[in-house]
């Protein structure tokens, strides 16, 4: 019990200090999950927009495949993107592996289907709801893009906000295309696994803290956000 108690203090000591060590993995961890997030929500946006208003052959069944992949195990991602990456793979040519752009390619294909199904759900009950409205108004469904998306977008914050949370939670797949690497792919989530695997419980406990507080920090000023937005529609 004591050796637990020391480990909590050192890492509170670590975090509130300024540890360089411990806020440069922070700092890239933040760049990685945020690039990544940016990343995917430009493109499952439109993504999701066009499978909620479009009808075409097949849309049920990839309707069905983003579901899916909203479940996809992340060592598979991370496989699959380390093959592309590889010096023989497809995508080779390009020298990424094992860098934090391959880190922000394997959480992006991780958080894509997650905003694409979801804002696809979130549009496509805006669109029940308001549809014969703007039919008389002379707007179809794709010239409504714009306007469901701004209506909803205090839901689509929540759906980012799901794509934030699979990112900055994943281990499995940048530990496969990052390689772990100190002082260059090392991020909060790798750093906590191979120092619990060390046995070094302080940096663990410290980096878990600053992880808890930014997933809180972030979630809250969401929060009020959609608290203020709700109360200036209502006014």
């Amino acid at each position: 019990m004591s050796d637990l108690l020391h480990s909590f203090a050192v890492a509170f000591q670590l975090t509130i200090s300024g540890d360089p060590g411990l806020w440069e993995i922070v700092a890239l961890s933040l760049k990685v999950t945020l690039s990544a997030v940016a990343v995917a929500t430009l493109i499952g946006l439109p993504v999701g927009a066009c499978l909620a208003l479009c009808r075409f052959p097949g849309r049920n069944a990839l309707i069905v495949l983003f579901n899916a992949a909203m479940g996809l195990p992340p060592v598979v991602v991370g496989l699959f993107i380390y093959l592309l990456l590889s010096r023989s793979g497809p995508l080779g040519e390009f020298g990424i592996l094992f860098t934090p752009q391959a880190m922000v390619v394997a959480q992006s294909v991780l958080v894509f289907p997650i905003v694409a199904a979801l804002s696809r759900q979130v549009i496509e009950d805006l669109w029940a709801e308001y549809s014969e409205q703007l039919r008389s108004l002379g707007s179809g469904p794709v010239k409504s893009v714009g306007t469901l998306l701004w209506d909803g977008r205090f839901s689509l914050v929540t759906v980012v906000l799901a794509g934030f949370g699979r990112a900055a939670a994943e281990v499995g797949a940048i530990i496969i295309v990052g390689g772990n690497i100190d002082g260059f792919t090392r991020t909060m989530t790798t750093a906590i696994a191979l120092e619990t695997s060390k046995g070094d419980l302080s940096l663990a406990l410290g980096l878990g803290i600053v992880l808890l507080a930014i997933v809180v920090l972030v979630n809250t000023a969401a929060w009020m956000a959609r608290r203020a937005g709700e109360r200036f529609a209502g006014a």
